[in-house]
């Protein structure tokens, strides 16, 4: 017969759900302002009581065994029915709170998470939203590290443990200044853009990877490219062209502005297909806090054929 659960486990099961979803018994204390030797004290109790053991300690921070997998999806309906609970009696309706923890290359960060997080924000006021600006291999490093929950980001890579999800298509676009000789063609050649001074970003970056393997798919060596400057970011890339150092390709929602605007001409690129799908990213190692979950169900992928950022109704 299985041991008798009563209510003092309630303290244990909150304390357990805050060290899963934080990754470390030491920011489920400071969350929960307790000492570090509490949380650990309550999580042994619930082992001692399940017989099992509920986390992996590694490097200072800590994963959820298989049972303690299992384990964390009922404690969350726990957790969360005994705060209904609350607000049904009391009259007092609680917020969600929590910290989210977000890593985003620069076009999803700059272009994407903006109208997302103006809904999230809308919907969960007493969450604390944090974002990191970088590369694609940068994001998936941090989402591995367990440093953000989720990452958004312009393609594919890393561990075995990311999973992937699409949330957008971007398209990119070979942008030319004006008074370049380009501005009147309808297209221009593969062997054309070989030979035109290229800005381009970084190692690491999504966008560059895109450009790279369309190349590669025509047997077109990348480092045929006629590189002159390298810069970090979208936006540092698309002045530079303005200043007529060279041409890019970027993504159309950098550019947008400036193509309507007469300030910059987007010229195909005659047999070079540069679309690439943008996905959330998480590592399936980890429990997704409350407040993830919650960010999730506001995101809405877009249609295949359209760019455009969109968040939940």
């Amino acid at each position: 017969m299985p041991p008798r659960v009563t209510l003092y486990a309630l303290p244990n099961l909150e304390t357990f759900v805050e060290a899963a979803e934080r990754g470390s018994f030491t920011a489920a204390a400071r969350h929960l302002g307790i000492t570090q030797a509490a949380v650990s004290q309550r999580v042994q109790k619930l082992e001692a009581l399940f017989r099992t053991s509920l986390f992996r300690r590694e490097a200072g921070r800590v994963t959820l065994t298989d049972a303690g997998q299992r384990l964390h999806r009922y404690a969350r309906r726990i957790v969360d029915l005994t705060a209904e609970a609350w607000s049904a009696v009391t009259g007092e309706e609680r917020q969600a709170r929590g910290e989210l923890l977000l890593a985003a290359s620069s076009v999803p960060g700059q272009h994407l998470l903006p109208h997302i997080l103006a809904e999230f924000r809308r919907r969960h006021p007493q969450v604390e939203v944090r974002v990191s600006v970088s590369d694609t291999d940068d994001v998936l490093r941090q989402v591995e590290r367990g440093e953000a929950h989720l990452g958004i980001v312009g393609g594919q890579g890393g561990g075995s443990q990311l999973e992937f999800r699409r949330l957008a298509c971007d398209e990119l676009v070979l942008v030319v200044p004006g008074g370049h000789p380009w501005w009147r063609k309808k297209q221009v050649s593969v062997a054309a853009l070989l030979t035109q001074p290229l800005i381009q970003r970084e190692r690491g970056s999504g966008s560059r990877r895109c450009l790279e393997r369309s190349l590669e798919r025509l047997g077109v060596a990348a480092s045929r490219l006629n590189v002159v400057l390298e810069l970090g970011s979208g936006e540092a890339i698309k002045e530079a062209v303005l200043e007529r150092v060279g041409v890019a390709v970027l993504s159309r929602r950098t550019v947008e502005r400036e193509v309507t605007a007469g300030q910059l001409k987007a010229v195909p690129v005659r047999g070079l297909t540069l679309s690439r799908d943008i996905y959330v990213v998480r590592d399936r190692r980890r429990v997704l806090p409350g407040p993830v979950q919650l960010f999730l169900a506001v995101v809405r992928p877009e249609p295949a054929n359209t760019t455009r950022p969109r968040a939940a109704p």
